[in-house]
C-alpha cells in the first residue's frame, strides 16, 4: 500500500474508532466540523500560558502537560506553551482568576475538569466564573478507576461487596462538590462506610496521601491512573476494584475499553443490590457521571477573543487530533478516548451542563446529610 494511502487509512481507522467511542458515551452527534481556515494569525515568538487550577501530578495537570508541546507545534508560528498551576478551592481559585484576568489575545487558556464543572453546576459559593463567558477549544472524554490499599484485605469488587460491613475506608478529597462526588456517591450506593478527608488541592494530592498510607481508598481519572497508579498496581501497592465505565449507544453502562478486566460500576451496583430496583441515588449518580466524564477536561479561551484567533486555535486542535502519530501517543498516555474539537466540543459541553435542577438539589441534600457540606 503506498505510504500516503496507508497514512490516510490509519487516520480513517483512528477517527472511526474514536467517533464510535464518542457515540457510545453521549449519543450520536453531527460530526460535520468543516470550518473556514483562519487567515493571517501567527503566534511566532509568543508564549502561551495555560492555567491549570490544580496542583502538579493530578489528572488535569497530566492531561494539560501532555497536550502543551503538541499544541505549540500545531499552532502557526509554533509558540511556547507553558503550564501555570493555581490550585485551591477545589479548582475554583484558578478558574476565578482566569475569569478575572484571562486576556482575549489567544495567549491565555484555562484547563478545566469535572471538579471545575461541578461547583458551577451546584452553585457553589466559591464560584465567580461562568462557562457561558468562555469558548471551548478542545474537550476530552475520559474514564476513572476506584482502587484500595491491600491493607484493607479487599482483593476485588466482589470482595468489596462481600466485606462491605467489615471495612472502613478513608478517602482524601479535594472537596464535596468536586469530581470526587462521583466516587463518594458510588461507594455510598454500595453501602460502604467512607470517611472523606477534605482539603486536597487536586486528585494528585489525594493519590499522594494514598501512597503515604494516610488513606486506603482512592480514585483517579484515566490519564492519571495509567501514568501514576498502574505502577502501584504492578508493585502490589494498589488493588483496582472497578472503573466507572462508558455508555453505549443505548445509554447502558459498559466496561471501559481501557480497563476491560475491571467491572463497571453498574455491574458492582448489581452485585450489591441483586434483588432491588434501581434507586434514585443511582439515577443521579449516572447523570453526574455523564456530566463529569463525557467532556471531562476542556481548554477554554475568553469568549471575547477575536473569532479569527479562536478559529485558529480550533483548526490547530483539529489538525492535531487527526494526526495518527498523536493519536497513538494519546492512547498510550490518556487512554482510548475521543478528543473533540469544533462542533463536537461545543455539543459535548452543552450535554455536560444540562444536569436538571432536581438532580442538582438531590446532590446538595446528599452532600449536606453525609458530609455536612453547604454549597
Amino acid at each position: 500500500m503506498p505510504s500516503n494511502t496507508l497514512r490516510n487509512h490509519k487516520i480513517s481507522m483512528k477517527l472511526t474508532r474514536l467517533s464510535a467511542l464518542f457515540a457510545m458515551t453521549i449519543g450520536v452527534f453531527s460530526i460535520s466540523t468543516t470550518t473556514a481556515q483562519a487567515q493571517g494569525v501567527s503566534f511566532e515568538g509568543e508564549r502561551v500560558e495555560v492555567i491549570v487550577p490544580f496542583k502538579e501530578g493530578g489528572g488535569t495537570d497530566t492531561w494539560s502537560r501532555f497536550f502543551a508541546p503538541y499544541l505549540g507545534e500545531a499552532l502557526p508560528g509554533q509558540p511556547v506553551v507553558v503550564i501555570k498551576n493555581i490550585p485551591g478551592g477545589g479548582s475554583t481559585k484558578g478558574a476565578n482568576q482566569f475569569a478575572r484576568r484571562g486576556k482575549d489575545n489567544g495567549l491565555n487558556l484555562l484547563a478545566t475538569s469535572a471538579s471545575t464543572q461541578f461547583p458551577y453546576l451546584l452553585s457553589d459559593r466559591r464560584v465567580r466564573y461562568d462557562y457561558n463567558d468562555w469558548s471551548v477549544i478542545l474537550a476530552s472524554s475520559t474514564g476513572g478507576v476506584v482502587y484500595v490499599s491491600p491493607s484493607t484485605g479487599i482483593t476485588s469488587a466482589a470482595d468489596l461487596v462481600a466485606k462491605k460491613d467489615k471495612v472502613s475506608f478513608k478517602y482524601a478529597s479535594q472537596g464535596a462538590a468536586s469530581i470526587d462526588l462521583v466516587a463518594l456517591l458510588a461507594m455510598d450506593l454500595l453501602d460502604t462506610e467512607v470517611q472523606a478527608v477534605f482539603g486536597m488541592k487536586g486528585r494528585g494530592a489525594g493519590r499522594l496521601a494514598f501512597e503515604r498510607g494516610e488513606v486506603n481508598l482512592d480514585s483517579q481519572t484515566s490519564s492519571s491512573y495509567l501514568k501514576k497508579v498502574i505502577p502501584l498496581v504492578e508493585e502490589g501497592k494498589a488493588i483496582p476494584l472497578f472503573s466507572f465505565g462508558i455508555l453505549d449507544k443505548n445509554g447502558q453502562l459498559q466496561r471501559d475499553p481501557n480497563f476491560p478486566e475491571l467491572p463497571n460500576f453498574a455491574e458492582v451496583y448489581k452485585m450489591a443490590h441483586p434483588d432491588s430496583t434501581v434507586e434514585e441515588g443511582y439515577k443521579v449518580w449516572r447523570k453526574f457521571f455523564i456530566a463529569g466524564y463525557v467532556a471531562q477536561k476542556m481548554f477554554f479561551v475568553p469568549k471575547s477573543t477575536p473569532e479569527d484567533i479562536v478559529q485558529t486555535w480550533r483548526d490547530s486542535a483539529t489538525k492535531l487530533v487527526t494526526d495518527p502519530a498523536f493519536l497513538d501517543k494519546a492512547e498510550e498516555v490518556l487512554g482510548n478516548y475521543p478528543q473533540l474539537t469544533n462542533e463536537q466540543a461545543e455539543q459535548a459541553l452543552q450535554a455536560v451542563l444540562e444536569v436538571d435542577e432536581k438532580s442538582q438539589e438531590w446532590i446538595r441534600q446528599w452532600l449536606l446529610k453525609n458530609y455536612n457540606a453547604k454549597l
